[in-house]
């Protein structure tokens, strides 16, 4: 089989995770240069070296080079699995190092002022009401952009995210509490005058899914004297403020839908002295 028959079949059989086929698709168009028309069987680990190198020379972040090494394992044994093919996979343990992940998160007065600076000058309340919802709910920000009201369940206090708009194409169960709630009311408020029977959440007048805040979240980072913010530090301020408040990182793992624990144990610093210090009763232990 070819690289391309290959990738192909492997990208149809993936087709219905909206989400990750996207992102397939992406990695897709970086490999098919260097692989394209080449048999299968042909690839060697000295040629995933090659591929490496020279997206490196371009530039390209060991991340981002790792999601797309990523993609060519994943369909080389998605290839040996449905074809019942003895062939190796040269991708294996040819990940590289990645360094830690940023973890960036504001105080709650901060926060407050960020609030405010996104509500001045403002025509809808949108872009405050998705900081808020970011900060009390721990959500991407595509997850928060694709939330249709059917999944929304005020009177029992949560929402569902769909399996093809999370990151992990899992479906996940977000609590809210009051505050959310009534950021999710005041939105509902605006929608039923505005955009009347729109299934957005966040949605323009013409009943259109609300795609970007970027350059609102900017200007309203400016007004109010934050540096270098970005929109999924909203993600991390909630993370951050929850273990700081004492929450188990277990917990914060499945309201955040990280993968592993170890994603989440980049909050434990943060962890108050109480549970820093919870060893020390040990030595009380009779």
């Amino acid at each position: 089989m070819l690289f391309d028959e290959v990738i192909t079949t492997y990208l149809d059989a993936r087709r219905h995770e909206i989400r990750s086929h996207a992102r397939s698709l992406y990695g897709y168009k970086r490999l098919y240069p260097h692989f394209a028309g080449r048999k299968i069987t042909d690839i060697r680990r000295a040629d995933v070296r090659d591929y490496i190198e020279s997206r490196r020379v371009d530039g390209v972040k060991p991340a981002t080079i790792n999601r797309e090494l990523d993609l060519l394992s994943a369909a080389i044994n998605h290839a040996r699995f449905e074809f019942e093919l003895d062939i190796p996979n040269p991708v294996h343990k040819m990940s590289l190092k990645e360094p830690e992940g940023r973890v960036r998160w504001i105080s709650r007065d901060e926060s407050t002022r960020l609030i405010e600076a996104s509500r001045l000058h403002a025509r809808t309340p949108h872009l405050a009401c998705f900081i808020q919802l970011a900060l009390h709910t721990g959500c991407r920000k595509s997850e928060l952009l694709t939330l249709e009201w059917k999944t929304v369940e005020l009177n029992h206090g949560f929402f569902v995210l769909d399996p093809k708009n999370t990151k992990s194409a899992k479906r996940r169960t977000i609590p809210i509490n009051d505050l959310a709630k009534h950021v999710l009311l005041e939105i509902r408020e605006w929608n039923s005058e505005n955009c009347p029977g729109t299934p957005w959440v966040f949605s323009t007048r013409q009943n259109r899914r609300i795609t970007t805040f970027q350059n609102g979240f900017e200007a309203a980072c400016k007004r109010a004297g934050i540096d270098d913010f970005r929109i999924h530090d909203l993600r991390h301020t909630c993370a951050s403020w929850l273990v700081m408040q004492g929450v188990p990182l277990l917990a914060v793992k499945e309201l955040l839908g990280h993968y592993s624990i170890e994603m989440t144990e980049r909050y434990a610093h943060l962890a108050p002295d109480h549970v820093k210090n919870a060893v020390q009763l040990l030595l009380t232990f009779e």
